[in-house]
């Protein structure tokens, strides 16, 4: 599991470590949907929440990392957004009920001691109607060097996840190869698995 000192070492630098475009799968999505509160946990240097805020959506935010969270900030004053982003890990954020339309778990890998907790968090913070997004690497993805954990149990496979979230209605699953060109940190090809999900 990675702590806070390695994601504050990785966003130390003042190049964008994965870039500060969207994920493409995100960008696909979120126009086309009804606006209103979105969650990014694990949100890093800012490139997604900026997008949103960007579409008008109120945009909140999370990650462990202070350096993460300042460059995120100053992403949102360069393309004149505002989004609101708290220091916290995933466990002990705090996931009030029925608050969010959209949860989105980009390349947010927790270990598969907390994986199940924290997704039942983030249906919980959902209101009635809302919607998950998630991309994510799949054990596959060991076999390439294009990205993401080196450790098996912080990947995902389409079954764990269908338990993680059984309670959802699935409205896209799908596992795949795809090529990545999002940085240098996610580029070339990769093994990953994607879900739109909608709460009851």
């Amino acid at each position: 599991m990675y702590d806070k000192n390695f994601w504050n070492d990785r966003y130390a630098n003042v190049e964008y470590v994965y870039g500060k475009e969207p994920n493409e799968f995100l960008r696909s999505r979120l126009p086309n949907l009804k606006k209103g509160r979105i969650l990014f946990p694990c949100e890093g240097e800012g490139r997604n929440a900026v997008f949103a805020a960007s579409l008008g959506w109120d945009v909140f935010a999370f990650d462990q990392s202070e350096s993460g969270r300042q460059k995120a900030l100053q992403l949102a004053k360069e393309k004149n957004v505002t989004f609101h982003y708290e220091i916290s890990d995933a466990l002990n954020y705090p996931y009030a009920p029925d608050q969010m339309d959209m949860v989105a778990l980009i390349y947010s890998h927790f270990h598969k001691s907390i994986r199940t907790t924290v997704h039942r968090n983030c249906v919980r913070t959902l209101k009635p109607g809302g919607i998950l997004l998630l991309e994510a690497f799949s054990p596959e993805q060991l076999k390439y060097t294009s990205g993401g954990p080196k450790d098996p149990d912080m990947l995902y496979q389409l079954k764990d996840l269908r338990m993680d979230f059984a309670e959802m209605n699935v409205e896209l699953e799908e596992a795949l190869e795809t090529e990545l060109n999002e940085s240098p940190f996610h580029k070339g090809t990769a093994s990953i698995v994607r879900l739109v999900l909608r709460k009851n």
